[in-house]
């Protein structure tokens, strides 16, 4: 397989839903005189949503609004209110979720075209459209020799993975990405846009930033942006190959790594394809440095020296640039397929479990005939929470902020639908083996990394209350009730 950096954050949706109870010709009628002369509404069975990620349990709709203005976005939400069909808005469409409740004469409305981003003289903000997706905003903030704390995958609509807290390479010295947000346009239940700050609507500033999909569709943001000499702007990040035999050392040496502001570090299970399928364990270290310089390579290198020292059978990290540091996740920004994903947060790495997990991985290539299941992994990530902590727990409505040093995801990828069996029950073990020697006092999954059949309690932890509370004040016909719904 490519190079794989890291699969953070796969989430580019904003969700929404009203009660159904009308026709969809009604919302036709309804949004087209509305719409601005550069957007579109297709109908009927020819719509064609914008490829999703995964086709497993993905929903069908016979109606997308390509919208071009916030104005359409409103019209839209609107139209479908008084039409009585449940709506949706997407942007980079990664989310793998499993709770849409969506049928054929709903609404999709595709925000892809809104993807302006304007950079302020300073480089110190940058203005985001909210169907811009990840690589765009790097591009954008590489141009201008500046910084953008985003997800680490490039396809990813940054406003949908933002709304689930953002986690990044570069968190270390500023924090998630929900950290560096100045503020949102934000459409809400009933059309209306609202400007979304720490002093405009502070409860649902609290809210939206880690539960975001239960409260608006955000049409622009406006982020902190980090100025940085092009000479600066990268850094040290690859992979090494470890054999096997080395996966519990390797996996004790992850967890006892103390990571500091600049560091970040990735593991998988993966394969090298035909024709023997045979497993690899691939670890990835990412170091801010200061440069492409040998004393900025040294110092990466040492902070790593725990992991380095065990002897990896190859090693490609090198100095990267800012705008290429996500490539090695491209080989995840494939859409189609049946992708059947299950994560966990975790406080430690379980050695054993670790062992157990690639067993149970290399038995789910042999039994399900390689080929089929060759792209499917699992995958673990870990960041420096150095600045995510010292914003504050109760900062965000994110809740796992200082908890989930670890967070994990077993992917089955695969095209042939009599393997959903098969899937869900090897990538459902491996959550439960992660589970069971996770440290935590209870199950705790970043929302970004769920499957669908978690409690409300495993995602938004003990702010489910109080995100109920605002969810009453906000939307109480609960017509954002698509991803992760506070209310059924």
């Amino acid at each position: 397989m490519p190079p794989m950096y890291s699969l953070s954050c796969f989430l580019g949706i904003f969700l929404a839903t009203a009660t159904h109870c009308v026709t969809a010709s009604s919302f036709e009628a309804c949004l087209r005189p509305q719409l601005s002369p550069a957007a579109t509404l297709i109908t009927g069975q020819s719509s064609n949503v914008a490829p999703r990620w995964t086709e497993y349990k993905e929903f069908s709709t016979n109606n997308v609004v390509n919208a071009s203005t916030e104005a359409d976005v409103q019209a839209a939400v609107r139209c479908a209110n008084k039409a009585g069909v449940k709506f949706f808005a997407q942007s980079g469409g990664n989310a793998w979720a499993t709770t849409w409740s969506l049928g054929e004469n709903d609404v999709v409305i595709n925000l892809r075209n809104m993807n302006q981003i304007n950079i302020n003289a300073a480089r110190t903000s940058i203005e985001v459209g909210g169907g811009a997706i990840v690589s765009e905003v790097i591009d954008a903030a590489y141009k201008k020799n500046t910084q953008v704390v985003t997800p680490n995958c490039n396809c990813v609509g940054i406003m949908g993975a933002m709304l689930g807290a953002g986690y990044s390479r570069f968190m270390g010295d500023s924090g998630f990405v929900i950290d560096n947000v100045l503020s949102f346009r934000v459409v809400l239940a009933s059309g209306e846009s609202v400007t979304v700050s720490p002093s405009s609507h502070p409860d649902l500033w609290w809210a939206m930033r880690g539960a975001g999909g239960n409260f608006g569709i955000v049409v622009s943001a406006t982020f902190k942006a980090y100025p940085t000499l092009e000479a600066q702007n990268g850094a040290w990040v690859g992979n090494l190959v470890f054999s096997d035999e080395k996966i519990e050392q390797v996996v004790s040496a992850v967890n006892n790594l103390k990571l500091t502001s600049k560091m970040a570090i990735f593991f998988y299970f993966a394969n090298i394809g035909a024709p023997n399928y045979t497993p690899i364990f691939m670890v990835t270290p990412f170091y801010l440095s200061g440069g492409n310089t040998t004393a900025a390579m040294a110092e990466a290198r040492r902070a790593f020296a725990s992991v380095l020292n065990l002897g990896p059978l190859e090693d490609t990290t090198t100095w990267t640039p800012y705008n290429e540091v996500n490539a090695g996740s491209d080989t995840f920004c494939v859409s189609g397929s049946r992708k059947v994903s299950y994560g966990a947060g975790l406080a430690q790495l379980d050695p054993a479990t670790w062992r157990t997990i690639y067993t149970n991985y290399s038995n789910f290539l042999i039994d399900n005939g390689g080929d089929n299941v060759a792209n499917s992994l699992v995958l673990m990530e870990a960041y420096s929470l150095q600045a995510a902590e010292e914003n504050g727990d109760f900062s965000s409505a994110y809740a796992w902020r200082s908890t989930n040093r670890f967070n994990t995801v077993a992917i089955a990828w695969y095209t042939d639908d009599s393997l959903d069996e098969a899937a869900n029950a090897w990538a459902g073990e491996v959550r439960d083996n992660w589970r069971a020697t996770s440290g935590l006092r209870s199950n705790s999954t970043y929302i970004n990394f769920a499957f669908g059949d978690e409690t409300l309690e495993d995602i938004y932890g003990s702010n489910v209350p109080l995100l109920r509370g605002l969810k009453t004040l906000y939307d109480p016909k609960n017509k954002f009730g698509q991803f992760f719904p506070l209310y059924e």
